[in-house]
């Protein structure tokens, strides 16, 4: 209860005090919408909310896969061979400090716009960096006494990896990825701003926007939160149950 409620309470006097100015300021609703505005237009279209839902997802959802095991088998092959780690840091940071807004359009026009490819590619390549960037430095985070031991037990590269490095390496391979996880959907909307279908949360944002429906604009904003929660809470449970049970010795694997 202490780890959930107290953002629970802030939550709540958050939108009560947002209700409050909303009223009592008299705000006009394409400045702030008031959240009771909100929910009634999140109810009234839940239907079309849960369909564009369902497309970003899934486009978070396969960039954050394929970007996930890009990112941890090139965090394994840096780790072992030092030229290669030499050549990708510097294109793994490189593609990180490219903005989004430059690589839609571009994928957009190598791409056919009528495909999801050039979607799941940015967040591939979104994902690609945290992951990468936190598994390399957790294979990194080795004991040298265990390498010792797996070398005098003539266990091979792929059995250090698999049997040592990964294992130890899984703190922070879950940090990147609770980093990587929300940042998928915010890419995977963004990239709806700039063309292709018109079926994802960030196509009807826009397309609410437009048409002065501001309040449905933000009900479909709300479904961006939840679906980013939701990956997040994903990532939490996968960790819960890799770190859950204890990591197999090497010398009993």
């Amino acid at each position: 209860m202490k780890t959930w409620l107290p953002p629970v309470i802030f939550g709540v006097l958050l939108v009560a005090v947002w209700q409050l100015v909303t009223d009592i300021g008299g705000l006009p609703s394409f400045l702030l919408p008031s959240p009771t505005s909100i929910f009634e237009q999140f109810r009234a279209n839940l239907g079309n909310i849960t369909t564009a839902s369902m497309a970003t997802g899934k486009n978070a959802f396969i960039g954050l896969v394929v970007g996930s095991l890009l990112g941890l088998l090139a965090a394994a092959v840096a780790v072992r061979l030092r030229i290669v780690d030499e050549l990708l840091s510097p294109i793994a940071a490189a593609a990180a400090a490219i903005p989004i807004v430059a690589l839609a359009p571009v994928f957009n026009s190598m791409f056919s716009a009528t495909t999801d490819l050039p979607r799941r590619l940015v967040v591939t390549i979104v994902v690609f960096f945290p992951v990468f960037v936190s598994a390399a430095k957790g294979l990194r985070q080795v004991a040298p006494v265990h390498l010792d031991l797996m070398q005098a037990s003539a266990a091979s590269n792929g059995q250090i990896t698999r049997l040592v490095r990964f294992p130890t390496a899984l703190p922070l391979i879950f940090t990147g990825l609770r980093v990587a996880a929300p940042n998928a959907v915010i890419a995977a909307i963004i990239t709806e701003y700039f063309g292709g279908l018109q079926n994802g949360l960030g196509s009807r944002i826009t397309s609410a926007a437009s048409n002065t429906a501001y309040p449905r604009a933000w009900a479909y904003v709300l479904g961006a939160v939840i679906v980013g929660l939701l990956f997040f809470l994903l990532v939490l449970l996968l960790e819960r149950l890799a770190t859950r049970r204890p990591a197999r010795s090497a010398l009993t694997a």
